[in-house]
């Protein structure tokens, strides 16, 4: 604390009044100017050069096949250019925060790029409203300049991680509550001699009203399953994708039910048992701890009044007592 003061006492003896608060924007200057160097070492994409090359030459396309592109290019190619900002570098980083984007269900190639630019814009956006804030605010020191700055700042960068947090959860549970009904209809369809990938293909259909997420999750496998992909690493692409225990559960049955050569119609009956048990426990826990949850608002919102109801008129007599003797004296 002594040291923030002689800072400011310093700032303000060299600089005016307004000394600490050009300090933080200098610095907040800085940084930027430090990052520019890495935005222009970007590496040259075979793509661009491609497009250089059709560009110019003699091998220039023609008006109607510049108009014809195999691709459209979108809002989020814009941020291209600052891939190397915006993106990890380290694959290991990349893969986490693109295994959390997939679970919460946001699934476009650019989602990366697009979480971590709208990170850098909230708090940027942010740092800038409360500099505006602190040069409103005439009389305010240096600390509270420094508050009313990062504070913001620090909440806009974070705002983006707590939605995927809370868009994962939310996708979670609604995963959990409809994959016992899904296991269900799925035994159905293959004790109806269905195999198992038109079974799935079923499932997703009779879910994408109700469950839209679990919908989605079996209609990716049945893609990837037409498309030829090993059944092994679907499922487990699967389990990876969901986050949920339950599916990976499911996913290691089906997985050793194949390389064992048992029955799939056996497994998934003695699975989706368990699942319905399941979910009933998971009903009767939060049931039994429903009574603990609410026993902090009963005794806030009925004590008091009961209090009040008993003891206040005692009080109001002792009071209208004592202020009688008082008076007669």
């Amino acid at each position: 604390m002594n040291m923030l003061q002689q800072i400011e006492a310093l700032l303000v003896a060299n600089l005016g009044p307004a000394g600490p608060l050009l300090a933080v924007g200098l610095l907040g200057l800085t940084m930027v100017l430090l990052t520019l160097p890495a935005l222009l070492r970007r590496k040259s994409d075979p793509l661009d050069r491609l497009k250089a090359q059709n560009a110019g030459g003699g091998d220039a396309p023609t008006a109607k096949e510049g108009t014809d592109r195999l691709r459209a290019p979108s809002a989020a190619d814009k941020l291209e250019r600052y891939a190397t900002f915006l993106e990890p570098q380290n694959a290991e980083e990349y893969s986490a925060v693109r295994l959390r984007l997939l679970q919460a269900g946001y699934r476009s190639r650019n989602a990366v790029r697009i979480y971590h630019f709208s990170q850098f814009a909230l708090g940027i956006g942010a740092l800038l409203g409360g500099l505006v804030y602190a040069l409103s605010q005439g009389d305010a020191d240096a600390q509270a300049m420094i508050v009313s700055t990062l504070v913001p700042a620090a909440i806009g960068y974070m705002t983006p991680k707590y939605w995927v947090t809370r868009r994962r959860e939310s996708r979670r549970q609604s995963i959990t509550d409809g994959f016992p009904d899904s296991l269900d209809m799925m035994l159905v369809c293959v004790e109806a001699g269905q195999s198992l990938d038109q079974s799935i293909i079923r499932v997703s259909r009779e879910l994408r009203a109700g469950y839209p997420d679990l919908a989605f999750e079996y209609s990716q496998v049945a893609h990837e399953m037409k498309a030829g992909k090993d059944k092994t690493l679907v499922l487990r692409d699967l389990s990876e994708r969901c986050g949920v225990v339950d599916i990976s559960s499911f996913v290691t049955v089906l997985v050793q039910s194949q390389q064992f050569g048992t029955s799939i119609a056996e497994a998934l009956r003695v699975f989706s048992a368990e699942m319905r048990d399941k979910r009933v426990m998971r009903a009767e826990e939060k049931a039994n701890t429903l009574p603990t949850k609410m026993t902090l608002a009963t005794m806030m919102l009925t004590v008091p009044p009961l209090l009040i109801i008993l003891i206040g008129p005692s009080l109001f007599d002792i009071y209208m007592t004592l202020g009688g003797g008082a008076s007669g004296n």
